[in-house]
């Protein structure tokens, strides 16, 4: 499982280091994509396996369906981690996600997502004040 927040920096070669504490589980590779918000998604290799076998099974003929599947897939590229626990995420994700220097990484559960730190910074304040809105939404679905 992925938890906690971290501030990194990216290089100028855009190698990533990743947390310590994350690194064990993506010893045997990673895949990288595409995330929602203006963030990129992290995936071990086996938990990228049950969201592809999840999307190829989304209807073809729904246009939503269809430019959900484009944005993920188009989007991977697999990883591995260097001797250093770094990863390089290549330059049209960067561009994607606006993330230049300085990144938050989040661990959320099955994923990690990377975000520009003024980004991860604004999206989180502005959650915070809807924190009791949304976690009665969610009480709502059973949470």
């Amino acid at each position: 499982m992925f938890v906690g927040e971290y501030r990194h920096l990216i290089d100028q070669k855009g190698r990533l280091a990743i947390p310590v504490k994350f690194r064990a589980k993506l010893a045997e590779g990673c895949v990288i994509t595409r995330g929602l918000d203006s963030s990129l998604f992290i995936y071990t290799q086996k938990e990228w396996q049950k969201l592809a076998d999840k999307l190829s099974q989304l209807p073809i003929g729904q246009a939503k369906a269809r430019s959900f599947v484009r944005l993920m897939f188009s989007g991977a590229v697999d990883l591995e981690l260097d001797k250093q626990g770094r990863i390089i995420i290549p330059a049209y994700l960067r561009d994607y996600a606006g993330v230049k220097t300085d990144v938050v990484i989040c661990g959320l559960y099955s994923r990690i997502e990377i975000w520009d730190r003024k980004k991860w910074d604004e999206y989180k304040q502005e959650s915070e004040k809807e924190a009791t809105d949304i976690a009665e939404h969610l009480g709502d679905l059973g949470v």
